[in-house]
């Protein structure tokens, strides 16, 4: 097939996704397919074949410790606009008989990509555009999945400027976790226990829009469940070396250790499955995705947030979960498209 994988864009997770698309692109070209990297956000020049053959660029797999500078990706677009789409995207994804979406965070798995697509008729891998943009709202996936009987830590939606954080800091109970309501790979997430961490925390938010989710902190294991093609994959476990599973920790190799699959009871891993699956269900989700959990001494699954778009980096969990049941990575990819080609067919 011939098959455009889509990255970069303009997200935090920028570098994360391009880490991803190029990992991806190599596994499709292995696999025997015609595979073009393309950068959604600065595009390409010249004969849109031409890219089915390019190098894969080495320099993009490395992920840095901190996340990219994104005012500085704007003035590397020699031609400037408003467009999330670079030059020579759309013609290229039209050329294809399916893009692969190795996008991350709110430019790309919120689900404007997907509609667009949609529109053009461009099938796309991953969940459909209304699943994305529900998953990738933090209280409202957590207001769809509570009802059903998932556990999740208490929380609040805070909307809020920089006059409010006094009274904010004051009101709000500790311990907690202060995350953006629409961001991913723990970009802007803080763990608070204390007054003076909770106004530092509601002030970097600020950075994100000032809307954020104030969750309950709740301390145990941290274990993530994938879901491929309507079947919960083996838990894995993550145990950073240092702090939490923040944006360093997942992608520098070696700063967590991961277990798959994760040493835990069988019962306990059936829960954690089944709540992955109920929320994937509610959501609407199809084809593939990662959730994340805190699970308690009792076995107790607590529902963070679900990924629509996990990533597939050289350190990413989902591939960890595919290979603990015996699919290689390139298997994976190739999966990932079959079972999106029909689920595009599905809602035709």
């Amino acid at each position: 097939m011939k098959i455009v994988v889509l990255a970069g864009g303009l997200s935090p997770e920028r570098n994360v996704s391009l880490s991803s698309g190029c990992k991806v692109c190599a596994a499709l070209r292995e696999r025997g397919h015609e595979a073009a990297l393309i950068d959604m956000y600065l595009g390409t020049e010249g004969d849109p074949q031409a890219l089915f053959s390019a190098p894969i660029p080495e320099e993009l797999t490395k992920i840095g410790r901190q996340a990219p500078d994104l005012e500085a990706v704007k003035a590397s677009r020699a031609a400037g606009g408003e467009s999330q789409f670079g030059p020579g995207v759309l013609e290229a994804c039209c050329m294809a008989d399916v893009v692969f979406l190795g996008l991350h965070g709110a430019c790309g798995e919120d689900g404007r990509v997907q509609a667009a697509f949609d529109l053009m008729g461009i099938p796309y891998t991953g969940a459909g555009y209304l699943g994305s943009a529900i998953a990738m709202d933090k209280d409202l996936t957590k207001r769809l999945a509570a009802p059903l009987g998932v556990r999740t830590p208490k929380w609040e939606l805070v909307r809020y400027t920089a006059a409010d954080i006094p009274a904010l800091t004051q009101r709000l109970e500790l311990p907690c976790v202060v995350k953006p309501s629409a961001s991913g790979s723990s970009i802007g997430v803080s763990i608070v226990h204390d007054r003076q961490a909770l106004s530092a925390a509601l002030a970097q938010c600020l950075d994100f829009g000032g809307v954020c989710v104030v969750e309950q902190y709740i301390a145990g294991r941290e274990i993530q469940v994938g879901i491929l093609e309507d079947r919960a994959l083996p838990s894995i476990e993550i145990i950073p070396k240092t702090g939490f599973y923040d944006y360093e920790n997942k992608y520098q190799p070696g700063a967590a250790e991961e277990i798959c699959p994760a040493p835990i009871p069988a019962d306990w891993e059936a829960r954690l499955g089944e709540a992955a699956l109920t929320v994937f269900h509610a959501l609407g989700l199809s084809v593939y995705s990662r959730a994340d959990f805190i699970v308690t001494e009792d076995g107790t699954p607590w529902f963070l947030e679900i990924n629509t778009l996990p990533g597939m980096t050289p350190t990413s969990l989902l591939p960890q979960e595919a290979a603990a049941v015996g699919i290689g990575y390139g298997e994976l990819c190739e999966r990932i498209i079959e079972a999106s080609l029909d689920a595009r067919e599905a809602r035709r």
